[in-house]
């Protein structure tokens, strides 16, 4: 081999790599997120079906980490998406093209504010079989977050907000925070002071016109549903909660818990996700 040949080949050999690198992009593309590794990858095997776990506002997805580890263990996949927390409407049809991208049956899983979503993103997908409320907002069709909210007395969220006006690419609104001096008393007074200052520092806000927003679906009426109730919440009305599990004829569990009760009683809402899969299959 000439000198000139030996040092054409390990450019031949990177230009070789690369094409290969590139066309199994494009077929993991051209075959679609399940393929890509994306929330597509389990669900599909018809055995168990997948878990979407949607986290409510002032909150994120790692929230449901202790019902995630628990539901793997157990076989299940389990996707936990970012809710944008920017409006119902909005929040509602980010969710559906979530779900849309997973394959086999769905036992979709709201808490708070995250109960209102999956209501809206679950309507007309027949793979969502099972809806379950953790401490969660359940309009009907034609009702707002705020209307609901104002039914009954025993929450302590409103005073305890702090609004901060935003700008984006799309315009202005407010965003809404909890004080960090009530984060721990109104959302999570059953976890540890120390825990719950974090959690505070990194709360994700909701933007405020999306409690103002009227639900345009109510995919509970159609779909069977599961519903826990906190008892010690303080965010939103126990009494709300069990107004709604009656209104929508839930299976419902009450424990002694505050809002959070996928962080604080993880093993009890395990169970009743449980409980709604196997009702599925």
């Amino acid at each position: 081999m000439t000198a000139s040949a030996r040092r054409r080949t390990p450019r031949r050999r990177a230009l070789r790599a690369g094409t290969t690198v590139l066309l199994l992009t494009a077929t993991a593309l051209a075959a679609g997120p399940a393929a890509a590794g994306g929330p597509a990858a389990g669900g599909g095997s018809g055995e168990k079906p997948t878990v979407v776990l949607v986290h409510g506002a002032f909150a994120d997805a790692s929230g449901w980490d202790d019902v995630t580890g628990r539901l793997q263990r157990d076989g299940y996949e389990v996707v936990a998406p970012a809710n944008p927390l920017r409006g119902l409407g909005n929040d509602s049809t980010y969710l559906a093209s979530v779900l849309r991208s997973i394959e086999g049956p769905i036992v979709l899983v709201g808490h708070s504010y995250g109960g209102a979503v999956i209501s809206g993103a679950a309507a007309g997908n027949p793979r969502v079989k099972a809806l379950v409320y953790v401490a969660a907002f359940m309009p009907d069709k034609g009702e707002s977050l705020a209307e609901l909210s104002a039914k009954f007395s025993g929450s302590e969220l409103d005073p305890a907000l702090r609004p901060v006006p935003y700008t984006d690419a799309t315009g202005s609104g407010t965003d809404l925070y909890i004080r960090n001096d009530r984060f721990h008393d109104v959302f999570a007074a059953d976890l540890p002071r120390e825990r719950t200052r974090v959690m505070a520092a990194a709360q994700r806000p909701a933007a405020a016109a999306g409690f103002a927003e009227k639900a345009t679906a109510a995919a509970w009426k159609t779909i069977p549903s599961w519903f826990l109730v906190a008892r010690q919440d303080k965010a939103i009305a126990p009494d709300l909660e069990r107004f709604e599990a009656r209104r929508a004829k839930s299976r419902t569990v009450e424990i002694d818990s505050s809002h959070v009760a996928m962080m604080s009683h993880p093993d009890a809402v395990a169970r009743l996700i449980r409980q709604a899969a196997k009702a599925t299959r």
